[in-house]
C-alpha cells in the first residue's frame, strides 16, 4: 500500500466516521428536545441516513479509498 492509497483510507476514514458522529448528534438533540418537539419514526429514519451510509462507506472502504488514490493519481 503506498502513500497515495494510505491517506485515501484515512480520509474515507475520516468522512464516514464524521458522518457516523453527525448522525448520532442530530438523534441525540431530537431526545433532547423531545418535550417541545414531538419525536416520530420518520425523523429519527431521516436522521440516521448519514449514519447508514457512513457504515457503508466503512465497509466499501478498500475500494473507496482506491478509486480516490486513482483520481488523485491523475
Amino acid at each position: 500500500m503506498d502513500a497515495s492509497e494510505r491517506g485515501a483510507v484515512m480520509l474515507v476514514r475520516f468522512v464516514a466516521i464524521s458522518l457516523i458522529g453527525v448522525s448520532v448528534a442530530e438523534i441525540a438533540l431530537t431526545f433532547a428536545l423531545e418535550a417541545k418537539i414531538p419525536v416520530t419514526i420518520l425523523s429519527c429514519v431521516l436522521k440516521s441516513l448519514p449514519a447508514w451510509l457512513g457504515i457503508l462507506m466503512l465497509v466499501k472502504l478498500r475500494a473507496l479509498a482506491a478509486w480516490i488514490a486513482d483520481l488523485l493519481d491523475n
